[in-house]
């Protein structure tokens, strides 16, 4: 007597083919998450690199910045540790002529994909809630498009960065105050508040 062990053809397509039917449904779903995720990891990021530059701050005695590029689409930020010998936060060499800060950190919104930038996506009404998000969905203007921590953990300025991606459905915000707290928000549209 032969025993016969293993598959036959007919069952071998009949998996194939339950397989074929469950990524077709799986693969439309995967690709409308996607972008929401790449989108609240890029916030979950700025929010870490702004403690980062904060207790870089502390730990040094000395002021550090994030300064953010909004010259290149999409954005850019840098994590600065020295404002260079023009004594000014412009970012590094690669920002331009003239820019010489040190930085401890490179972070590229190229990298997360799904067209992540800056921008206030569907939001009608900036963090505060006192009108409309700024033009270039940055709103620290001490020094333009840069937030300084200083050795205390405190902040220069009270101000905002907006994030969205291609779909403009989701719109994630990180704010500092000038006691240095940073939050991370998201705006909702059903109730028209950050929360």
């Amino acid at each position: 007597m032969m025993k016969n062990d293993g598959f036959s053809l007919i069952e071998l397509l009949v998996v194939l083919i339950v397989l074929g039917i469950m990524a077709s449904i799986a693969i439309p779903g995967f690709s409308t998450w996607l972008p929401g995720y790449r989108l609240k990891s890029a916030s979950r990021d700025l929010y870490s690199n702004m403690q980062l530059a904060k207790m870089g701050a502390v730990k040094a005695n000395a002021d550090w910045a994030i300064v953010f590029d909004t010259g290149v689409t999409p954005g850019r930020y840098f994590i600065c540790s020295d404002d260079g010998v023009n004594d000014t936060w412009d970012g590094p060499a690669e920002m331009g002529m003239g820019c010489d800060d040190v930085a401890e950190k490179r972070v590229y919104l190229t990298d997360y994909g799904s067209s992540v930038d800056y921008g206030h996506g569907n939001a009608t009404d900036d963090i505060p809630g006192s009108g409309a998000p700024p033009a270039d969905d940055i709103s620290y203007a001490t020094i333009t498009d840069v937030v300084v921590f200083e050795p205390r953990g405190t902040c220069n300025e009270i101000g905002y960065v907006y994030l969205e991606n291609s779909k403009n459905t989701t719109t994630y915000g990180v704010s500092t105050t000038t006691a240095g707290v940073i939050r991370l928000l998201k705006w909702n549209s059903s109730t028209s508040n950050w929360e």
